[in-house]
């Protein structure tokens, strides 16, 4: 696989130490490694020094001039800080399996991919709670993020008592459903 035309941009302004390309790079990738090493142990200063180190080595490739990329920036990334951060949690804690088997288990193609697909879901479900409308909005945030009980629920929205709350909620995350699978069919 060739890079496209604005990827090859992108790694040519790298090689110059371009600061839009860097940003752009930073913009589009960061948040793939930075999901990478969250979910797998880590901190945010974890993910910015992983980053940072991965777009280092692609920065000393593309320097080289023999550098040719057969694959999108965001997987060479991926791919790389991924064997960092093995390597990382490796000295932290040795652990007793192969790194390279652990590569091996897990395809950068899948990984990349499976975090594109839930960040589409998390983005439907900004929107659909966006067009869902208050209270439901509010109240579902109340129960799912705030983790408040229902009888907590119930005094802040005004219900009589803590099923009646109970009730609104079921009925708004059902409304709920019913916008974020309509709009994920159309976009997925």
């Amino acid at each position: 696989m060739k890079t496209d035309h604005n990827e090859q941009h992108l790694l040519e302004g790298l090689a110059q130490n371009d600061r839009k390309a860097v940003e752009s790079i930073y913009r589009s990738h960061y948040n793939v490694i930075q999901t990478l090493i969250i979910n797998n142990n880590g901190s945010a200063d974890d993910a910015r020094d992983i980053f940072q180190e991965a777009l280092v080595v692609l920065f000393e490739k593309v320097r080289s001039g023999s550098f040719e990329l057969h694959c999108q920036i965001r997987t060479y990334l991926y791919s790389v800080a991924k064997r960092l951060w093995l390597k990382r949690l490796q000295q932290i804690k040795p652990f007793t399996g192969d790194i390279a088997y652990a590569e091996e288990t897990i395809s950068v193609e899948e990984d990349a991919e499976m975090h594109d697909k839930k960040q589409e879901s998390f983005r439907i479900m900004e929107n659909s709670l966006d067009h869902l409308g208050e209270p439901c909005r509010s109240l579902l945030k109340a129960y799912y993020m705030e983790k408040q009980p229902m009888a907590e629920i119930a005094a802040h929205f005004g219900y009589t008592n803590a099923d009646n709350a109970k009730n609104q909620k079921y009925k708004c995350l059902t409304r709920l459903k019913k916008i974020f699978f309509a709009q994920y069919k159309n976009d997925v």
